[in-house]
């Protein structure tokens, strides 16, 4: 057993010194692979990304509530006897006044203008009443000041002003026929938030004639169990017929939509790039075992076995689509890793968000590399420990 051992580190020790005799053929392999995974890892990083945007909104303490059957926040309608039930529900948070936690809000669809592409695109106005920034969780101005009550004031998340234009501290936008001024940027660490704009919810609603609808209510809640038990108010109660999850929740199911879809699209691209490299790792290794017939027929006419041939071309094979994917790896990291983008949510509005490179990621690219190259160096290893040694003394 030792000798098989000796006789399998000596000929894969042979077939890695010998690469950089076939440098441009194991060089367009590592290429090839290194660019399948840099393709699956960046569908990979963005749908992380948008995932991560969305998930880092939802708090498991704050209940939001939509219009039973509404998927989106757009979609819902809620009115205010509605709200005023709900603010005297079970489980609902109060603060040190006794006043209840909880925010009505109005999500509103506006044009913004990107700044990459020049063109419009969807992005949400949200009005909201006094509650509405602090039952949110990590949410801090960090420009300007908040807007005030019955003024034609909003202010931006931090990532929605990186990506479309117009939105500076100071400057005025206009919405329908009315003008806004910009008077703050808020930060919401990176999450979902930070894709909206906020304004005063009366202003809003009377502006859009929206007077007396709302389209959310979000609810700071006591717990686990205040969530049941104002589940079970809202399905029991004829007035309300609504639907109650928390916030967590709700932007997990929101995430799910889009990131499925992207990933959906990554790993069928990724897999038949995959095949052309797959293509190319065969060409190479069959060429290494083609330059390497005599030297194998030697090997085994002095006693070596066919398996230490099968092992070392193998090995070989799986090192070339190692370092590939190594490479793809490191230049989608350096590429793609924080990069600030947006795309359409499951609202109809665009989030902005970054691609994020991890490492649970970065595995999965490798694993798909290694799989290239053990599929790709399987048959000519085979033809390797198969090679009659009289044919490749004479090749």
């Amino acid at each position: 057993m030792r000798s098989l051992f000796l006789q399998i580190a000596a000929v894969t020790t042979i077939n890695i010194k010998s690469i950089p005799q076939r440098f441009w053929l194991s060089l367009s392999t590592i290429v090839a692979v290194a660019l399948v995974v840099m393709v699956l890892l960046s569908f990979l990083a963005m749908a992380y990304g948008f995932q991560r945007t969305l998930k880092s909104a939802g708090a498991p303490d704050i209940a939001i509530v939509l219009r039973g059957g509404s998927q989106t926040e757009i979609n819902s309608v809620i009115t205010r006897e509605q709200v005023r039930l709900i603010e005297d529900g079970p489980g609902i948070a109060r603060s040190a006044q006794g006043k209840p936690l909880v925010s009505a809000e109005l999500y509103i669809v506006v044009d913004g203008i990107k700044r990459s592409t020049q063109t419009k695109a969807n992005i949400p106005l949200r009005g909201i009443g006094a509650e509405g920034a602090a039952i949110r969780k990590d949410i801090k101005l960090v420009a300007g000041r908040m807007f005030n009550p019955g003024a034609n004031e909003i202010v931006v998340g931090k990532s929605l002003l990186s990506q479309f234009q117009g939105f500076d501290l100071g400057s005025t936008v206009k919405f329908l026929t009315t003008q806004w001024t910009v008077v703050g940027v808020f930060a919401a660490d990176g999450s979902v938030f930070e894709s909206e704009i906020w304004g005063d919810l009366p202003v809003v609603q009377s502006l859009f004639k929206r007077n007396n609808v709302f389209q959310t209510v979000r609810a700071r809640i006591d717990g686990p169990a205040a969530l049941a038990a104002l589940k079970r108010f809202a399905d029991t109660d004829p007035r309300l017929k609504l639907d109650v999850k928390s916030e967590q929740e709700y932007f997990a199911e929101q995430s799910s939509q889009t990131s499925d879809l992207i990933q959906k699209l990554g790993w069928p691209l990724a897999i038949a790039m995959a095949l052309g490299a797959l293509a190319g790792a065969l060409n190479t290794m069959y060429s290494s075992v083609a330059a390497r017939s005599v030297e194998i027929a030697t090997l085994r006419a002095i006693g070596f076995g066919g398996l230490p041939a099968f092992v070392g071309t193998l090995a070989e094979s799986l090192l070339l689509a190692g370092i590939g994917g190594a490479l793809g790896a490191v230049a989608t990291y350096l590429v793609f890793d924080g990069f600030t983008t947006s795309t359409l949510g499951a609202g109809f509005t665009q989030v902005v968000f970054s691609f994020e490179l991890t490492p649970a990621l970065v595995a999965q690219g490798l694993v798909l590399a290694l799989t290239v190259g053990l599929i790709g160096g399987l048959l000519p290893a085979v033809r390797a420990a198969r090679m009659p040694i009289v044919k490749g003394l004479q090749g």
